[in-house]
């Protein structure tokens, strides 16, 4: 199997057949790995969206229905991350421009999610970030600066709610 993401037949095989409900979890890891998406032990729902196979799983991952990967820069989850259904993690952007033109240079950065963290539904991580082991981060929170080990945090943008026990 061809690992050009730039390719169709890329985008074919890992955002159209292996999103499919009609895969089994098996039948899905095994096409996504020949697509270059390294999974290990994890486990990747139907529905999911990759932009790239610049991915790293750690053991035993959970990614919900419907998640999304810009890994148009390098997108690493520890061991045990779980994903509720919705995730989006991105890793591009472009910086603001003048008044006549706002979406200037593009720009991206790596992501990393530390071991056992858990991302509820329809939350979204930004460039560059890089969220702590152990923390819980809310549906629906947006998050744009990095997040400390064990903590909660929610909201737009996100913010510590409350340490966890760690």
């Amino acid at each position: 199997m061809s690992r050009n993401i730039n390719s169709r037949w890329w985008h074919l095989a890992v955002n159209v057949i292996g999103a499919s409900h009609l895969l089994s979890r098996d039948q899905r890891h095994g096409l996504l790995t020949r697509c270059g998406i390294e999974l290990g032990t994890s486990i990747v729902e139907s529905g999911c969206w990759f932009w790239g196979n610049n991915v790293e799983f750690g053991e035993w991952c959970m990614i919900n229905h419907g998640c999304q990967f810009d890994a148009r820069d390098r997108i690493t989850l520890g061991a045990r991350v779980g994903l509720a259904p919705d995730v989006l993690i991105v890793t591009s952007t472009h910086e603001p421009g003048d008044s006549h033109n706002r979406r200037a240079d593009y720009t991206s950065a790596p992501v990393v999610i530390g071991d056992g963290t858990w991302i509820g539904t329809r939350a979204t991580v930004l460039p560059g970030v890089t969220i702590g082991h152990g923390c819980v981060i809310a549906a629906g929170a947006v998050v744009a600066k990095d997040c400390e080990p064990d903590g909660l945090y929610g909201g737009v943008p996100a913010k510590r709610l409350r340490d966890l026990e760690a």
